[in-house]
Formats: structure tokens, C-alpha cells, sequence
């Protein structure tokens, strides 16, 4: 539920009320304790105050008297049991009303409590980054003196940087950089063009060692390189094909006992403010700082937050490994995928590319195009809301498998491809909020059920040729890898059974809404007894 700040006008006017009695009630206590001998003016000052509060009295039940009547002349809504008064049926509200509705009270996020939370988290991260860097001196840790350590800095990234979160600001992703030896430098390479890899492995990168140029009079140059580099190469790499890679699985490992390194350094300091503790993660998932405000602390708009860590190797222009790898590509059903693959490939040197500035960026952009008003950003969080509707009644392994196939991610990056495909951004307005949602629907249809591929907007030759006019030419890494269909994972029977509930979700949506959002007043319909099928539908189309 989103927090928004009202005056309830039922509780501020007795509150008042009350207050300017008990006003009045002290000063006459404090005055008979004057004494007789106090002058007989003073008991007469007390006469304002009262008739002051008799007049807030009167100007209370004044405005109740009007609000109850104004209750009277409104159309209201039919009880339980009872049959309506007025000859003719009511109007139920339209989709565009329960869309606004619940909107506004299910879904927008308060600017001032999301502003509030942002600033909390850049301070507490800022100082366990500032720890992690001062602590990067050689020590104990693998590597020895070439051991890697953190940048200093941190990347917000994640749908509350991006304005379309939803529901509460308790979830925040912050990418890590971290430093690399000086000796040190990469070489990325994309397994796109690998065909004998699972599907869901095709967006990922491996990142092999690169040995600088040899020197021109050759001599004992040549094997110097590779002996500076042993104690990093050691620590942190893996053999894949004859040549070391860095390894996400021992980055992750070295990340997690330094971040707690950190915390034990910084929580002296931030104990009057909150309560930090840190969940370890693995290659599926980073480690979670979690903040917990404390009783002493009454600042405003303290919640309880979960921080998502994620390690990051900085290949240059906002581009980024990542480790463990994006959740865009959904993961198959059959779990992990095992440590040794096809090609001599192992799990565990996997890395993820993270793209986040780049979209940013285009995010940016498109906003400055769009007209006032444009309700691009509206929809993607409605089309949120309308996956978590979907989710309700499904038995746990289903409801997991849903979120899965539609992912924050797949779902950023229909509406992205959808403002990219040339359609003008003026037909984006506020007045068309429903034709766009159910344009955005029907797309995702079309790509579950493979009529269309939904590739990853910034990956691959025609991606950064059709982006080069717009937002610039796009990093050298982004156009050399190859097109990555976000869905390709999701096998043939998972798709449409995900196509016929998000169709059926859609053509319910007025049912759910009045149901489980927006105020009471909207609700002209008995409620659905709840969906009683478990699991998704068989023989909805």
C-alpha cells in the first residue's frame, strides 16, 4: 500500500476541540491557584478564550451537520440483502475510473516517502562503500597486494530510480563497483553465438584475462606479466579453454566477507539511526542489506528496507558485469544450470551484462520527448499491478513460475520496444491510459505465444543502429553482442498457459478492481466469491 498524507476532517476537529477546552480548563486551574489576593480582571480574561472555543464548537457541529447532509443527497450504494431503492440499476464506473482509482490508492508511491527512503539508503550504502574502499589496502584477503576492492562509489539502479515502482519503497538495487588490480584488464566475450547452450545462458558473458602488449625488445618481458598476475588470477580466476576467467562464483565469495567486514566497521555509527544486518546471497542472488529503523530514531518516513548488493566489474560507458546474472532471462524450470556446461564452459565464470545507465538514459530521453501528461510510465506500473492481480489464487510452484516468465524486466522491456517501434509518443496521453495498457497486453501475448520475439532493446547490430540516431552511438560491447530474446527460455507449454491467464487477468481486470482496489463507493457489483481454480486456466483463450 502506498502512504499518502489527508486531513480527516472527523479526527482534526474533536482533536481541536478538545485541545482549546483543556486550554481553557488549565488557565482557570492556574488562576484559582493565584490566590485571593489577584485581581479581579484576571478572572475575567479567561471570557475570550471560552467563547473562542464555544465558537470552534459550534463551527464543528456546523460542519458535520452539512457533511451528513450532503451524505443524504448522494447516491448510495446498495446494502447486502437489500433491494436497490431506485427503479432503475446504477451506473457501474468504467474501466478508465477503477484504473484512476486504484491507481491512486494501490499502486502510486508518495514522492515524499520515496524521496525520504532514496536518501537513507545513499547514506547508509555510502558509508559501507567509503568502509570497503579504505579497507581495500593488501591484507589477508585472496590476492595478496593485487586483490580487488571496491571503487568507492555506487550505482542506484532498479525501477525506484526509474519512476515506475510500485506498492511500498522497501526494496532498493545498488550496483557496487569494484576496483581492479592496475595490472589487471579484461576481455569480455557474449555466449550468443554459442548454439549449444540452453537458451537461458545465451545472454551471459565470460570475461577472460587479457595479457598486455609484449614489449618491443621482447626478453623477460614476456613472462613477467603472467607472474605479477598469479596471486590475482589465483584468487579470483578460473580455466576455461586454456585461458584464466575471472569467476563470478569467487567474486561473489570475496564480496559477500569484505561487505561484512565493512558492516562490523560502520554499525558503531549508525546504530542511533537503524538497525543493519546483512543476508548472504549466492550466484543466484546477491546479498541483502536489510535496515531496520530504531525506536530513538523519529525521523520521517522511517521503513523497513531491503538493500540488494550487487558486485560490479565497470567495462567503461555505464556498462557493467554483474554477479549473479540479471533475473531478465527467466531461469529454467529444470533449476540451476549444472557446473560444467556445453563448449567447456563452467557456471560458475558466468557474468551478467548490466545495462541500467543505458536505459536510464533512453528512459530519460523518451521523456523528453513525450508531450505533458504522457502515461508511458502510468502503464508499465498499472501493467504491474494487473500481473500481481493475476497472481492471486494460483498454487505456490504457479504463482513462482508467473512472476518468473513475467518479470519487472520482460515487462520494462515491452513497453520500451512498444515506444521504440516508431508509433508517435502523442498517442500516449492521459486520456488514452486504457487503449495503452491493453496495446501493451495484447504485445505480450503476441511475444508469450512466439508471434513476435521480444528482444533485449539495447543488445546487438540493429539495436545500437536503430538507437545511434537518438541517444547516441552505444557502447562498443552492446553492439558487438548478439540479440537476446528475453522469453527464449520459457518453454511452449509455460508460454501459453501465461498468454491465456494475462488475457483472462485483462478481460476481468473491472471485476478485480472492484474487488480488491480503490475505495468502497466503487464497488456497484457483489464481489467475486474468489477464484476457486488453482493453478492456470486450461480452456481460456
Amino acid at each position: 500500500m502506498s502512504v499518502h498524507y489527508t486531513l480527516n476532517l472527523r479526527v482534526f476537529w474533536p482533536l481541536l476541540t478538545g485541545f482549546c477546552t483543556a486550554l481553557v480548563c488549565l488557565y482557570h486551574v492556574l488562576s484559582g491557584r493565584a490566590g485571593p489576593a489577584a485581581p479581579r480582571d484576571a478572572e475575567d480574561a479567561g471570557f475570550p478564550l471560552l467563547k473562542a472555543a464555544l465558537l470552534l464548537l459550534l463551527a464543528y457541529l456546523l460542519l458535520r451537520f452539512l457533511h451528513a447532509a450532503r451524505q443524504r443527497l448522494l447516491p448510495r450504494a446498495p446494502r447486502r440483502g437489500l433491494a436497490r431503492a431506485a427503479p432503475g440499476p446504477l451506473r457501474e464506473p468504467g474501466l478508465g475510473v477503477l484504473l484512476e482509482s486504484y491507481y491512486e490508492h494501490e499502486v502510486r508511491l508518495s514522492p515524499h516517502v520515496l524521496g525520504h527512503s532514496k536518501a537513507h539508503v545513499s547514506r547508509i550504502v555510502g558509508e559501507l562503500v567509503r568502509a570497503g574502499r579504505a579497507r581495500g589496502s593488501p591484507g589477508p584477503s585472496a590476492g595478496g597486494a593485487l586483490a580487488l576492492a571496491f571503487r568507492g562509489d555506487f550505482v542506484q539502479v532498479g525501477s525506484a530510480y526509474e519512476r515506475h515502482k510500485i506498492r511500498r519503497p522497501d526494496g532498493f538495487d545498488v550496483l557496487v563497483p569494484l576496483r581492479l588490480p592496475p595490472l589487471v584488464a579484461l576481455e569480455p566475450r557474449g555466449l550468443g553465438s554459442e548454439p549449444e547452450l540452453p537458451p537461458a545462458l545465451r545472454g551471459c558473458f565470460v570475461c577472460a584475462l587479457r595479457a598486455p602488449p609484449p614489449a618491443p625488445l621482447g626478453g623477460a618481458a614476456a613472462g613477467q606479466w603472467p607472474r605479477d598476475c598469479k596471486p590475482f588470477s589465483d584468487g579470483f580466476c578460473v580455466e576455461l579453454r586454456g585461458r584464466r576467467h575471472l569467476s563470478a562464483a569467487l567474486v561473489s565469495r570475496w564480496f559477500q566477507a569484505h561487505l561484512q567486514r565493512c558492516l562490523a566497521t560502520v554499525r558503531y555509527s549508525l546504530e542511533e539511526r537503524c538497525r543493519v544486518s546483512l543476508a548472504p546471497g549466492g550466484l543466484d542472488q546477491p546479498p541483502t542489506l536489510h535496515v531496520l529503523p530504531c525506536r530513538t530514531d523519529y525521523g520521517c518516513c522511517r521503513l523497513s528496507m531491503a538493500v540488494r548488493l550487487i558486485p560490479a566489474v565497470h567495462l567503461g560507458d555505464g556498462v557493467f558485469l554483474v554477479a549473479p546474472p540479471p533475473p531478465s532471462p527467466p531461469p529454467p524450470a529444470a533449476g540451476p544450470p549444472p557446473a560444467e556446461l556445453p563448449g567447456g564452459l563452467r557456471a560458475e565464470a558466468l557474468w551478467g551484462l548490466n545495462t541500467a545507465r543505458q536505459e536510464q538514459r533512453l528512459l530519460g530521453w523518451l521523456q523528453d520527448r513525450a508531450p505533458p501528461g504522457a502515461c508511458h510510465l502510468k502503464c508499465l506500473q498499472l501493467l504491474k499491478a494487473l500481473r500481481d492481480l493475476g497472481a492471486r489464487g494460483l498454487e505456490p510452484a504457479a504463482a513462482a513460475q508467473w512472476g518468473r516468465v513475467l518479470a519487472s524486466y520482460t515487462l520494462k522491456t515491452a513497453l520500451l520496444t512498444l515506444l521504440l517501434r516508431g508509433a508517435p509518443l502523442q498517442g500516449w496521453d492521459e486520456a488514452r491510459l486504457g487503449p495503452r495498457l491493453e496495446e501493451l497486453v495484447l504485445y505480450l501475448r503476441d511475444c508469450l505465444l512466439r508471434r513476435r520475439p521480444l528482444f533485449h532493446c539495447l543488445l546487438g547490430p540493429a539495436a545500437a543502429g536503430r538507437l545511434a540516431a537518438d541517444i547516441g552511438p552505444l557502447p562498443k560491447v552492446l553492439r558487438e553482442a548478439a540479440p537476446v530474446d528475453l522469453l527464449a527460455a520459457v518453454d511452449g507449454r509455460a508460454r501459453e498457459l501465461v498468454a491465456a491467464r494475462l488475457l483472462a487477468t485483462w478481460r476481468r481486470l473491472p471485476q478485480l478492481l472492484r474487488a480488491y482496489g480503490g475505495p468502497r463507493y466503487l464497488a456497484r457489483s457483489p464481489q467475486p466469491r474468489g477464484q476457486r481454480g488453482q493453478g492456470f486456466p486450461e480452456h481460456d483463450p
